[in-house]
């Protein structure tokens, strides 16, 4: 039920009280999202309220969510339940008159890409995914059908592969009831502030990155409205929260959906940018000064990642992982040295230079590669490694056999003139390659007899 108000010329539709016929039923119930949601439907009118956990009443503060609930006249009732598991779920709404579905449920588990396994991915799927199929099959007849989504499959988020499939799932069954007839409604909410839950407590250097990021954190006051809203609307998917255009702007990468909105700098104007400035002034330093202003910049991107006040709280040898940082602020560091030197950097470059000093001496041998050894150099090398192959191991060899042969065939077209620019986007693409691309290269060379 809503109510009409008039201000001026504009009508706002403010939502009034809502008192269904039977239970709402509330999946992550006793989550803080879950009970935030609870807590508000009360206050909405709602008389009967079925709470879904893993823990049930074994949950923290699930005793004191009931009390609270019980306050505002609601019938609440919390239950542990599995809701991956369909004959679970099943024998848990059995015999109950449920009208209404708020599927908050969900698990995280970060990670950029490379680094997700099955073990990692199912778990995530199976709380969204799972659940809610289960649901949608399970209970034809409902007045709201109301799924708790995620913008990172929306606007993609660093590091959330996992999580942004599941959320996508959830938008694309909203949009499959609604050209069915069925009730359905998917919030792609950001990021909350609640204090608890997934996103846990946020500091205030996580808030000031998600502000950079352009979706600053939703409070429990601004959620609870914006839900009110989506309900009362007609659409079945909606990103609900505070967009901030300006967060954008300026950063090498832009959500494709904002882009209409943000004029964000082309990648390889990006790259041009870096490697005429910064880049450029780091190659024309002696090799003592250009060390330490690479520290020096390294220090104070990861400070404005960390949201630290100064390069200063970055300390130079210690680990990154001591700092805080975790696969997400990893991948933001990289943009960030990437977008600054106009070089491309592997997603794993914190992990495998895991120290400021360590990862700017990446950067200035990214920057100004090594000299090249003499001919006399290079022929002693091969002398000793002719005298002693039997010391190598056989990936030691494999990897030898490697480098011999791209070192022959540049030398080989030296001799034909070869354009040298060709040469360097060779040298590029080993650069980039990541080490699944090494490893298997290095697998191809076993097979050869």
């Amino acid at each position: 039920m809503s109510q009409a108000r008039h201000v001026g010329k504009v009508v706002l539709t403010v939502p009034g009280g809502w008192e269904p016929e039977g239970t709402v039923l509330v999946t992550g119930g006793t989550g803080a999202l879950g009970a935030l949601t609870a807590r508000h439907l009360a206050a909405r009118g709602c008389r009967s309220l079925l709470l879904l956990s893993r823990s049930g009443p074994d949950a923290p503060g699930a005793a004191d969510l009931a009390a609270d609930l019980r306050a505002a006249g609601a019938e609440a009732e919390i239950v542990a339940c599995d809701i991956t598991d369909p004959e679970a779920l099943a024998g848990t709404v059995r015999g109950r008159r449920i009208s209404s579905v708020f599927h908050v449920a969900g698990v995280l588990d970060d990670g950029v890409a490379t680094a997700l396994t099955p073990d990692r991915v199912a778990p995530v799927l199976a709380a969204k995914v799972t659940a809610a199929r289960h649901l949608h099959e399970l209970l034809p007849d409902l007045e709201e059908f109301v799924l708790y989504s995620s913008v990172s499959a929306t606007l993609g988020t660093p590091g959330q592969g996992n999580y942004a499939a599941a959320n996508a799932y959830l938008d694309a069954l909203a949009r499959h009831r609604h050209v069915r007839g069925l009730p359905a409604l998917s919030l792609a909410w950001g990021p909350w502030d609640v204090g608890a839950g997934m996103t846990g407590v946020l500091s205030d250097g996580d808030r000031e990155r998600a502000a950079r990021s352009g979706l600053p954190p939703t409070t429990a006051e601004e959620g609870t409205a914006l839900l009110d809203a989506a309900l009362a609307g007609a659409d079945p998917a909606v990103l609900p929260g505070a967009v901030d255009v300006a967060g954008f702007t300026g950063r090498p990468e832009v959500p494709h959906l904002l882009r209409g909105l943000v004029r964000g700098p082309r990648r390889a104007a990006a790259a041009r940018a870096g490697e005429t400035g910064f880049a450029d002034q780091v190659r024309a330093l002696p090799a003592d000064e250009r060390a330490r202003v690479l520290l020096e910049r390294v220090r104070a991107e990861a400070a404005a990642v960390l949201g630290f006040a100064a390069a200063d709280a970055v300390e130079r040898d210690r680990p990154f992982k001591d700092l805080g940082f975790d696969s997400l602020t990893a991948v933001e560091l990289r943009n960030r040295l990437g977008a600054v030197t106009g070089v491309r950097l592997p997603a794993t470059l914190v992990f495998d230079h895991p120290t400021p000093e360590a990862l700017a001496e990446r950067l200035g041998a990214e920057l100004v590669p090594p000299a090249r050894g003499t001919a006399d150099a290079l022929l002693a090398g091969l002398d000793e490694l002719e005298a002693a192959p039997h010391e190598l191991s056989a990936s030691d060899r494999s990897l030898l056999r490697v480098r011999l042969s791209a070192l022959l065939a540049r030398l080989a077209d030296d001799h034909t003139g070869q354009d040298a620019d060709d040469d360097e986007g060779q040298d590029a693409d080993l650069r980039a390659a990541t080490e699944e691309d090494i490893f298997a290269l290095i697998d191809s060379e076993l097979e050869t007899p």
